[in-house]
């Protein structure tokens, strides 16, 4: 009989250790250690090779169009890269509530449609459950099979038995494996269970897209290594109580990271965006406050016209507040500085407001131009013309850098019909570009004089 062992696992980080800790040395965490049972080290068995494929030249190995399909949802496709390649496990992440199974149920009803057979295992709703949901999506086919099972093996027998193109797992933190003792959820049955069906899908060729959870911090629960696993990691974003969505990709082997793919959710389902910028700037028209620009961030290939909105007010309190809702809160305060600093404007006795419309998180720099001129408008009480974006990176000498993509980023801003763009002067472009005025700048007095007097 094998000796029973225990240990203690981080659930955050996968850190173990023989006694329970309060806070994980590793991550940080406090409370995070479960115990899990385990068994003896097996002995060391004779390595026996099976169906051992020698190494090749990298010209020799031959690629085809099979081996890439589309998912038939174009937003879905320019997250993957393109498409679904077979043999890889895709991971999806998000918010409850937010949309994950509505998206995958929709992406499985629409290449049972085009002729792929595809097994949905769902290890969180029963059948009668995905058939509700599946009648208010319009989702019927006979290509589609649905199997509700939380059994590791019987799962594997399943896909074994169908052969689909596509398996959609709905959740890895659902299922268990019964060669681990501890309970579904856990640091060793998510890293088992994952491993196992990158095994299969590895070596039968299939694809394979598995849902996980977050924590409340907002990352992917689980340990870490399960994103190093899977090829592709993608995050569904958005505010529940809104109706856009945004998937991001935050890793894929196989195409572009931080590409986004824009959603609204309707009452049959996820609806693609095509044009996004109108998305986020649709009541600019009827909006004119100070305070208030537009910008034109770039998310992987695509750039984005976004507006943000900035608050400047005097504080009763001795410490003013600087809250930021969609941009970084350390950024703002960079840029406070710079302002304090480079331009001649005191805001140590104002609170700070900045917030980005319709729930979008820019994380490039390029924003930091228009962050400075919401501010700056707001704070003198100016309406910036609303047919003039922004972009711009700001430097602590208070110099405006030069961003990436700046000629996709004008002709966008031209396409929806402005006027004028704001761009550092020492971006370079290459191509005449018509229909929209371009004003370079070189610092941030030179941006608000210019900025400001075509208004």
């Amino acid at each position: 009989m094998a000796k029973v062992k225990s240990k203690y696992v981080c659930q955050q980080c996968g850190y173990e250790t023989a006694g329970y800790l309060g806070r994980c040395p590793e991550c940080g965490s406090w409370g995070s250690f479960v115990e899990e049972i385990t068994g003896s080290a097996a002995r060391q068995k004779d390595v026996v090779i099976t169906d051992d494929i020698p190494p090749m030249k990298i010209n020799d190995i031959v690629t085809n169009a099979e081996t890439r399909f589309s998912t038939k949802i174009s937003e879905f496709d320019r997250v993957l890269g393109g498409g679904v390649v077979q043999g890889s496990v895709i991971l999806i992440a998000g918010d409850p509530g937010i949309g994950k199974s509505t998206l995958l149920l929709q992406t499985g009803g629409s290449l049972s449609n085009d002729g792929r057979k595809v097994l949905y295992i769902s290890a969180e709703e029963s059948l009668s459950q995905i058939k509700l949901r599946s009648e208010r999506l319009g989702v019927k086919s006979d290509n589609i099979y649905i199997y509700s099972q939380t059994n590791l093996d019987a799962i594997k027998h399943r896909i074994e038995e169908h052969r689909p193109d596509l398996v959609i797992i709905d959740s890895i933190q659902a299922i268990y494996s019964d060669n681990i003792q501890s309970s579904a959820g856990s640091v060793s049955q998510i890293r088992e269970c994952c491993n196992s069906l990158i095994g299969i899908a590895k070596g039968s060729n299939i694809a394979i897209i598995v849902i996980g959870h977050v924590t409340k911090e907002g990352n992917i629960a689980g340990p870490k290594v399960l994103e190093h696993m899977v090829d592709t990691v993608i995050q569904f974003e958005g505010d529940k109580y809104k109706s856009h969505r945004i998937l991001r990709s935050i890793k894929n082997r196989f195409g572009n990271t931080s590409e986004v793919g824009i959603f609204e959710m309707e009452e049959s389902g996820l609806r693609e965006v095509t044009n996004p910028s109108e998305l986020f700037i649709k009541d600019i028209d009827s909006i004119q406050a100070p305070g208030s620009v537009t910008i034109v961030t770039n998310e992987g290939s695509r750039p984005l016209l976004v507006e943000i909105q900035a608050l400047v007010g005097t504080t009763p309190y001795p410490t003013p507040r600087r809250i930021a809702n969609g941009v970084d809160t350390g950024r703002v305060h960079q840029i406070l500085a710079v302002l304090e600093k480079r331009v001649g404007l005191n805001l140590s006795k104002q609170d700070v407001y900045v917030n980005v419309i319709g729930g979008m998180d820019i994380t490039e720099t390029a924003a930091d131009l228009g962050i400075a001129l919401a501010i700056t408008t707001c704070a003198r009480d100016i309406i910036m013309d609303r047919y003039t974006a922004i972009v711009g990176e700001i430097g602590l000498s208070g110099e405006i850098r030069a961003v990436s993509n700046i000629e996709k980023r004008i002709i966008e801003a031209q396409k929806l019909g402005f006027k004028r763009i704001i761009i550092p002067q020492s971006n370079h472009i290459t191509k005449e570009i018509s229909g929209i005025e371009i004003i370079k700048v070189k610092n941030m007095l030179d941006a608000f004089n210019k900025g400001l007097a075509g208004k």
